[in-house]
């Protein structure tokens, strides 16, 4: 029987790899970042455990999320610009390293320090792990790479509804010390990317090994119109995940203080919304490459208001349906914006992958400091009335130029 993992016939012969999509290397790297993300979907996932544990309030589990994040996400811009330069086929196993070190002391943590160390390693580990998986899904796409970039997204989509699901049915009830079974994963994606790492290696040594060089493509518009598509796109991730944080880490606190739900039940409801999350990524990638990246874009950030600004005044089931249209529209967004603006900027795919990356994990960080914080002196609920509104950035959408046709090439 064939391995699955045995992706050296895709390589028949010199830079073969760069002009069809390879859909063995795709998925291969979706679900490293499927086991990636389902671990670092554990530290919000422990918050209701933490918080009892060690006695924590809410503006201390916003730090946490902030410690984790601001790691995953300051290095994020280094990295891919270092490796635009210098690749570096094998950091992605190096980087699953630092996550697995991550969550063997956060489960044996046992004082607030040691648990701000923990998820710091945990947000290494992540900011290695993103620009250049980020980078082979490009170099593997074929020209499609919406489509690419969605692939790759789902997985860590999809880990991140894990999460949740696990942390409810494994740590919840076993204890803190359980994270530690979580590290199988670890070494799991570390044998992955290993081989997704020798596939990249060999594939840059056959570019090395032409005797032409393809032109460096230019910019579709001046540098003023795209520095300002830039500066929208930035403020659209901003909207997204700033709403995300407040899902993603306060959610079930939400719900426990409005419906009086158990912890269990408040887990398994994140988990549809993330679920749900997942299953937007799928479609925001493909439609984007065949109907425009800017009109994906414009339907994903504006389109949720309605579902963000009802949301507060739902019943419990009306909670969870409404969740679903939030978690389905808002993460089509990620995978067009994204692809705009490595299409804004040619040559620089580990930059943006790294930039927009490392500012989604930013803002996620210092969204649940400032919601938490908020959190304290007001309510969750006051929390969920605020952010609702925050969608309503997407109407700058129709400030972005329109981008020419995407071009095929897979030059990263």
């Amino acid at each position: 029987m064939k391995n699955p993992l045995d992706i050296s016939p895709a390589i028949t012969a010199a830079g073969s790899a760069v002009r069809k999509t390879v859909f063995p290397i795709l998925l291969a790297i979706s679900f490293s970042h499927l086991l990636n993300d389902t671990m670092q979907s554990l530290i919000p996932s422990t918050y209701p455990l933490l918080k009892r544990s060690l006695r924590l309030d809410f503006s201390q589990l916003g730090l946490i999320t902030f410690c984790f994040q601001l790691t995953a996400s300051l290095l994020q811009p280094f990295v891919g610009l270092y490796t635009d330069k210098r690749p570096q086929p094998y950091s992605l196993a190096a980087g699953m390293c630092f996550t697995g070190m991550g969550l063997a002391l956060l489960s044996q943590a046992a004082t607030f320090p040691l648990v701000l160390l923990a998820v710091a390693l945990v947000g290494v580990g992540s900011s290695i792990f993103h620009p250049e998986a980020s980078r082979l899904a490009y170099l593997a796409s074929g020209g499609r790479r919406g489509m690419a970039q969605s692939v790759f997204q789902v997985g860590g989509n999809a880990g991140a509804s894990l999460g949740p699901l696990l942390a409810a049915q494994i740590v919840a009830p076993y204890g803190q010390s359980h994270i530690l079974w979580f590290g199988s994963f670890a070494l799991l994606a570390f044998v992955i990317l290993l081989r997704t790492g020798a596939w990249y290696s060999r594939n840059l040594g056959a570019r090395k090994h032409r005797t032409t060089a393809p032109p460096a493509p230019a910019t579709p518009f001046s540098r003023s119109r795209t520095t300002l598509a830039l500066a929208i796109l930035l403020i659209l991730i901003f909207s997204k995940y700033f709403y995300m944080a407040s899902m993603s880490s306060y959610y079930t606190f939400f719900l426990i203080d409005k419906f009086h739900v158990s912890v269990q039940t408040s887990q398994m409801m994140l988990f549809v919304f993330l679920f749900a999350v997942a299953a937007g990524t799928v479609i925001g990638g493909p439609l984007g490459d065949r109907f425009g990246r800017k009109y994906v874009i414009w339907f994903s950030i504006l389109g949720v208001a309605p579902f963000t600004l009802l949301l507060p005044y739902a019943n419990l089931l009306w909670t969870g349906v409404l969740s679903v249209g939030i978690g389905i529209i808002l993460s089509s967004a990620f995978s067009a914006i994204l692809v705009y603006a490595q299409e804004l900027l040619p040559g620089k795919v580990g930059l943006i992958s790294g930039l927009f990356f490392g500012l989604a994990f930013g803002m996620g960080g210092i969204g649940a400091a400032v919601l938490g914080r908020l959190a304290d002196s007001t309510s969750i609920a006051h929390v969920f009335h605020l952010c609702a509104f925050l969608p309503l950035l997407g109407l700058l959408t129709g400030f972005l130029p329109a981008p020419a046709r995407p071009a095929t090439s897979n030059t990263p």
